[in-house]
């Protein structure tokens, strides 16, 4: 029986969900197919209990519902939980809905791609509060990352976060963290801003960029966001959100399939479409 998948989200219109989890299911001759669902917050609910009704095998979350939907699962992973934060749904055999979160190692795995392990011990900024920022906050602490702070335009989100962290982390306001932006080694911005078709300002001022910054961004289309661009006319070393997208889509996909895809072949079809280099 054809097995079917999807993601959803509010917009939903830019993801390359569908491209990634359908030529992976073509690669390793899996029966399936993945689709987009455009679901607004207040139809979340009704949403999965429809997906669930009518026999979803899995399917990966994006915002805004990364947090509202833990309420509507049955059960959550140790890790999405201690997060508050889920993309990957799982349905178990039992036909309940089991949630996890594959952001945050797939984001880790993707910055050391580009930039290898040596930096683990440099101060790290992370922009934003959201469930994004929160499963990638946890994953860089649990894989050694010892200098945190994220800054919002709500401090009082980044505090949230940053007392659920083991070890000490600090928080800044986006003023804050323009001003003392040179003390920062990696930077990594985890809000939609940038995202093709939004609308788009700069978090703030980044004047103060030190030029041997690493400037990273979750969002993947467009592959060089405003943020990225103006760092890297800065001279900063710049890593784009596609290499996240596909190590934790390839997550993902192993929770559902238990079978490992081909990453490289996939995020080289995917820079191609997105008219990278």
């Amino acid at each position: 029986m054809k097995k079917w998948y999807a993601v959803i989200g509010d917009p939903i219109g830019h993801s390359l969900s569908p491209f990634m989890h359908n030529s992976w299911f073509a690669q390793q001759e899996i029966d399936a197919t993945y689709i987009p669902i455009h679901v607004k917050a207040e139809m979340l609910e009704q949403s999965i209990a429809s997906m669930k009704l009518l026999g979803i095998d899995g399917f990966n979350v994006t915002i805004p519902h990364k947090e509202k939907i833990l309420p509507f699962l049955d059960e959550l992973d140790d890790m999405a939980e201690k997060m508050g934060a889920v993309n990957t749904v799982v349905r178990l055999p039992n036909g309940q809905l089991k949630g996890y979160n594959t952001d945050g190692l797939g984001f880790v795995r993707s910055l050391e791609e580009a930039i290898g392990q040596q930096k683990r011990q440099q101060p790290l900024l992370i922009i934003g509060a959201g469930g994004a920022a929160r499963g990638i906050a946890f994953a860089l602490e649990a894989s050694g990352y010892e200098d945190i702070t994220i800054c919002n335009r709500t401090v009082e989100k980044a505090t949230s976060i940053c007392e659920e962290l083991t070890q000490s982390a600090h928080s800044l306001s986006l003023q804050q963290a323009s001003e003392c932006l040179d003390q920062f080694s990696i930077i990594i911005q985890t809000t939609p801003a940038g995202l093709k078709n939004s609308n788009f300002d700069l978090p703030f001022s980044i004047k103060k960029l030190n030029s041997k910054a690493i400037v990273a961004d979750i969002v993947y289309n467009p592959i060089m966001t405003p943020l990225l661009q103006a760092a890297s006319e800065q001279g900063a070393t710049v890593v784009s959100g596609l290499g996240m997208f596909v190590h934790q889509g390839a997550l993902a996909f192993s929770y559902w399939t238990g079978q490992n895809p081909d990453i490289v072949a996939v995020k080289e079809q995917l820079l191609e479409n997105l008219g990278g280099n």
